[in-house]
């Protein structure tokens, strides 16, 4: 105590005018000891006159002022102020010596030319007439709420801050043009969402409010949305749970402010914010509204856009890709009505923005396929959000497709047709098709589609086009001509096993010797063998999967034939 005594004497000592007369009182301020003489106090300060007065001690010697705004140094200043001794004022202090004045009573009632009057005339004169005056004004009011705030400062600060950047935003003074939004990040999100509030008020234009946004964002939330390689978000483990939540407050206020205009913001900052928010554990309505406006302008959507929401700081592991899901699936809906509102079919729900969404979401399925926790029906399920009309060739979702087979080797045979449900061979390019053609990890029934796509093409002579009512009963056609052969290939097993039965006999009768015996053998089996072979051939002539490009076989002769003459492959099912 005796210490601090006479700290606070020899600092007090440099500027109080007289030392023959001795101090009566001291003042404590926290820590802080002044020794000071009461009538140079009670001369321009109605508060500590009243404390004098109603005091109960005949000869109060201190005075306890903890609760003055500003503390120990705006105290030593109103202390100079009363004494007559010159100090400065200025834009960093002038708030807290308003704030101090007031709480002192130190109005022009009790003394011309006091405190308050000499505080206003600063503000008014020279603090608040420039943007970066205001904005340190504002700043510093952040330490003397509620004061500041029922004096009207901060609303003085925030109207002449909100008007004064409007007029930069249209007629910018400085180089370069935005530099008031840099000025705007010094704030705390309170006064900064106050002051974007004014500038709404005041018909600012949504680029405008965006611009101001975006770099406020990008200072106070540098390490997530700026910083992509992870290290500043490897800070934010569970020791530093109280700046995540700071941090989650910020994203949220961020959030709340963005304007209604869709196109204010380009779509990267907006897949930045999202994942901060999924990191952060944002509310989903904080989520939600983020999707939203993805989901909106998802047409300028790029892979790498996709990629920031999917991927964790590090780059080491998949989010959780249900947001992703969400905005796939909001942008085709959104497209769906409006060709229902437009009186157009199923057909033109494929308009130009969703075949440019179409290609983006198939390289993406293609980048996160190669790791391993990606489901078989996470993968379908981004997949499936796509309309098939959306998708004029299906070389892109093959190409992710056999990613992700080679990446998960371990996949069955049903597993890997349940992959490759989503895809339509019959839509590969012809380069497509021959690489399935060769490509082991496909299921078979894949590779047979594609092969006999390109035979049914070579047989009837036309170009390879990829209109999906061609591709349709193109696809019909091999269905039903597949039943056909496997049924063929069954019949022509029967077939040679007939024939070896029937070469068995003739050479057990050519054997046998002549005679009688010999012709009613020979009867006998000339009366049996017709009957089979125009019974097969009737058979096979219904079965026959060339019937539109041959000639008709239900006309050949049913006798037995003439074993003289050569036999007539033309028609052979062989």
């Amino acid at each position: 105590m005796n210490n601090r005594f006479s700290l606070a004497m020899e600092r007090t000592g440099q500027w109080v005018f007289s030392q023959e007369i001795p101090t009566d009182v001291i003042v404590e301020v926290g820590e802080a000891n002044f020794s000071l003489h009461k009538f140079m106090l009670v001369a321009k300060s109605n508060y500590i006159r009243k404390v004098i007065l109603e005091s109960k001690e005949p000869d109060l010697t201190r005075i306890d002022l903890s609760d003055i705004p500003g503390g120990p140094e705006i105290f030593e200043k109103a202390a100079k102020f009363c004494y007559g001794v010159n100090f400065e004022i200025t834009v960093h202090n002038v708030a807290a010596l308003r704030c101090a004045a007031d709480f002192l009573q130190m109005t022009d009632k009790y003394c011309d030319g006091n405190l308050v009057g000499r505080t206003e005339d600063f503000l008014s004169q020279v603090a608040l007439t420039s943007l970066s005056g205001a904005l340190v004004v504002l700043k510093s009011c952040e330490d003397l709420l509620p004061m500041a705030d029922d004096l009207g400062i901060v609303q003085r600060c925030v109207e002449i801050a909100s008007a004064k950047a409007c007029v930069e935003s249209n007629f910018p003074s400085r180089s370069p043009p935005n530099w008031w939004t840099e000025e705007l990040t010094i704030l705390d999100i309170a006064f900064f969402e106050r002051i974007i509030a004014s500038m709404k008020s005041r018909g600012a234009k949504g680029l405008t409010l965006a611009s101001a946004i975006i770099t406020y964002t990008e200072r106070s939330l540098r390490d997530l949305v700026r910083d992509h390689s992870g290290n500043g978000a490897r800070s934010l483990d569970s020791g530093d749970s109280d700046v995540r939540i700071r941090q989650r407050d910020i994203l949220e206020s961020i959030v709340a402010l963005l304007p209604a205009e869709k196109s204010a913001f380009p779509i990267n900052f907006l897949c930045c914010l999202l994942r901060t928010a999924i990191f952060l554990r944002a509310d989903s309505r904080c989520k939600n509204e983020l999707e939203k406006r993805i989901s909106g302008i998802l047409e300028h959507v790029t892979v790498d856009d996709l990629l920031v929401l999917s991927f964790t700081y590090d780059g080491e592991r998949l989010f959780d890709l249900e947001s992703v899901r969400k905005i796939i699936s909001g942008f085709a809906e959104k497209e769906k009505n409006v060709a229902v509102f437009n009186a157009g079919d199923l057909k033109e729900v494929c308009s130009t923005a969703m075949q440019r969404v179409g290609k983006t979401v198939d390289a993406y399925l293609g980048e996160i396929a190669t790791y391993g926790e990606l489901s078989i029906s996470k993968f379908n399920g981004i997949a499936n959000l796509i309309p098939k009309a959306a998708r004029k060739v299906d070389d892109d979702l093959y190409r992710a497709i056999d990613i992700y087979l080679k990446a998960h080797p371990n996949l069955d045979e049903i597993e890997r047709e349940k992959v490759c449900s989503v895809m339509d061979p019959l839509k590969l390019s012809y380069e497509a098709r021959v690489h399935a053609s060769q490509n082991k990890r496909l299921p078979v029934q894949i590779v047979l589609h594609a092969l006999y796509y390109d035979q049914l093409k070579l047989r009837s002579g036309s170009v390879d086009d990829h209109k999906t009512a061609d591709a349709l009963s193109t696809r019909n056609q091999a269905q039903a001509d597949t039943t056909l052969v496997k049924e063929n290939e069954a019949l022509r097993t029967e077939l040679l096993k007939m024939k070896m039965y029937i070469q068995d006999i003739q050479k057990t009768n050519h054997g046998g010797g002549g005679g009688g015996g010999g012709g009613t053998s020979s009867k006998l089996s000339s009366s049996k063998k017709p009957t089979f072979f125009s019974s097969m051939s009737k058979t096979l002539g219904k079965l026959n999967p060339f019937k539109h490009g041959s000639k008709d076989t239900s006309n050949i002769d049913d006798g037995m034939p003439d074993l003289t003459k050569p036999r007539r492959r033309r028609f052979s099912i062989s």
